[in-house]
């Protein structure tokens, strides 16, 4: 570009006083150049992990949609003094997030995604999109969600729209999705700590390639590893997760290469797209194929030695070990039923069989905290009592009673709470020395101010039990003693007691012969290009 010199001694001699004023606005223009044209980036995407063995069913209030500036809210890196949020104008079209659960209904996904299809229409053209997305959403009908919801997209933004794609690393990536996302990425570390990490460097990613004028990567290579297993089996906490994912980031560094991910797959969901995938981007064909092959080939060399995080055995061996540790809280991860993998939340079975000791039977017994069952008759019923009443009331099994029925509980109010908009309303009900959690919407107990919020001190009682797999930070850190109890529901620990039909076979660990196994890397044509 040539630059109009803006020395103001250039002699004047023009006569014609129109070409004169010509002269002068060309002299202004050329010394107060117009700001650059900042891109104009989308963000939209939708969240869930879904059992399709369990029986529940997610609706469209589950995802808690947003839609509009509301949604930079959620990205620490696009807050207003952030350095990224001057680097692109920004359209939030519609993101929804839900925890996870049973397979979304027909009804809720196309309620939503004609709503955010709608909010994308509002301001085309857009040079990007941030697609944030979880990637193991199950639809009744659908096979491939996340593909057919990036498809639809594509349809409204066109071919030239630079597409970045972040996910969980328990997501599931298709061919579909693989072709129609430019850029794609996912979690590093089990559990979740490098969650927003990774959504910045999708997001990034994305920037970079807008300003450097680069575009989509020329080569992104899929490689399909027959291998499902479950979050607790491979957390990077310990090996082969750690060594395994540590691998990432230096594939990422090598030169033509952009970025790197392995995907475990969802193992509670039975469709063709479960399964283990790496994927390598760039525009070094070479270096991609080869550090995607790489990593394929370790993936499966190391597919014998994942094991769960923690000790793991059946509820009676779980809590004969909890009563004698001396190390407290000990806490038993009730994983059957696990909300945050898409169990409904309510299974009875374990809570039956611990009201049923004898040790719990009396007040002054061994101090058990039990987070928790959804339960919103007892919820009502203690609302209406008040705390220091004793109350009765129905919890569980709402949903999944294939296991044990709802059980009727009765004992004294220890507190009532309003809790987030996942629990509701929280209550606390103590029958012989156990505390039991009682919401009146499924919730996951995470961190020590959900108990301390209702005077419960996790630390210091003697059995902990939670609703969930492998232990997020803050439990882990406070335990004494851990150990993950095989009962029973919809996300069953034990993958051989799951009724697979749909997934592809032969698949590591279900089967054990591979005749045919291919880890071969395949090149994913870019976006504005026929999938094959």
């Amino acid at each position: 570009m040539k630059y109009i010199s803006c020395d103001k001694s250039i002699p004047i001699h023009m006569k014609n006083k129109i070409s004169f004023v010509i002269v002068l606005i060309l002299l202004f223009l050329a010394c107060h150049p117009s700001d650059p044209v900042l891109p104009r980036i989308a963000i939209a995407g939708l969240g869930i992990e879904s059992s399709t063995f369990s029986p529940a069913q997610t609706k469209e209030e589950a995802f808690h949609a947003q839609i509009g500036s509301e949604i930079l809210n959620n990205y620490p890196f696009l807050s207003v003094d952030h350095k990224n949020r001057v680097r692109a104008q920004w359209f939030p079209a519609l993101r929804g997030k839900s925890l996870p659960g049973g397979i979304v209904t027909r009804e809720a996904y196309e309620s939503l995604m004609e709503k955010m299809l709608s909010e994308l229409k509002k301001n085309l053209p857009y040079d990007g999109l941030f697609f944030d997305i979880h990637g193991a959403m199950s639809v009744i009908g659908l096979d491939d969600p996340e593909g057919d919801m990036i498809s639809r997209i594509r349809k409204i933004v066109g071919k030239e729209t630079l597409i970045s794609t972040s996910m969980d690393l328990h997501g599931n990536v298709s061919k579909q999705l693989a072709h129609q996302s430019d850029l794609i990425t996912c979690y590093r570390m089990a559990p979740h700590e490098d969650a927003l990490i990774s959504k910045q460097r999708a997001l990034e990613n994305l920037l970079n390639r807008l300003e450097n004028g680069l575009g989509k990567p020329s080569y992104k290579a899929w490689v399909a590893v027959p291998i499902l297993l479950p979050g607790e089996k491979t957390s990077t906490r310990i090996e082969p997760g750690k060594s395994l994912y540590a691998k990432v980031p230096e594939v990422e560094s090598q030169k033509g290469v952009l970025d790197a991910a392995i995907w475990m797959g969802y193992p509670w969901a039975d469709e063709p797209r479960n399964h283990g995938v790496v994927m390598v981007t760039g525009d070094d064909k070479k270096e991609v194929m080869k550090w995607a092959e790489l990593l394929a080939a370790y993936f499966w060399e190391v597919r014998d030695r994942f094991v769960f995080v923690a000790p793991t055995t059946g509820f009676d061996e779980s809590i004969t070990l909890a009563l004698e540790s001396k190390e407290k809280p000990y806490i038993i991860s009730d994983m059957g039923d696990n909300p945050t993998a898409g169990g409904a939340g309510d299974v009875t079975w374990t809570l039956r069989e611990i009201l049923s000791l004898a040790e719990f039977q009396n007040e002054n017994g061994p101090e058990l905290i039990y987070a928790s069952i959804p339960g919103p008759d007892l919820v009502a019923n203690a609302i209406e009592a008040g705390v220091g009443s004793n109350v009765s009331g129905w919890v569980g099994a709402m949903v999944d009673d294939r296991y044990a029925g709802p059980i009727e509980l009765e004992g004294k109010v220890l507190a009532i709470r309003k809790g987030d908009e996942h629990a509701a309303i929280e209550v606390v009900v103590q029958v012989g020395s156990v505390k039991v959690i009682v919401t009146q919407k499924r919730k996951p107990y995470h961190y020590e101010r959900d108990f301390t919020q209702l005077d419960l001190n996790p630390r210091e009682t003697d059995i902990l039990v939670v609703k969930i797999g492998y232990l997020v930070p803050e439990l882990y850190n406070i335990r004494g003693g851990w150990n993950m109890a095989l009962t029973p529901g919809g996300v069953d620990q034990n993958l051989e007691r799951l009724d697979y039909k749909r997934i592809k076979r032969p698949m590591f660990p279900l089967d054990t012969a591979f005749p045919d196994l291919d880890l071969s890397a395949q090149l994913i044509p870019t976006s504005d290009l026929p999938l094959y």
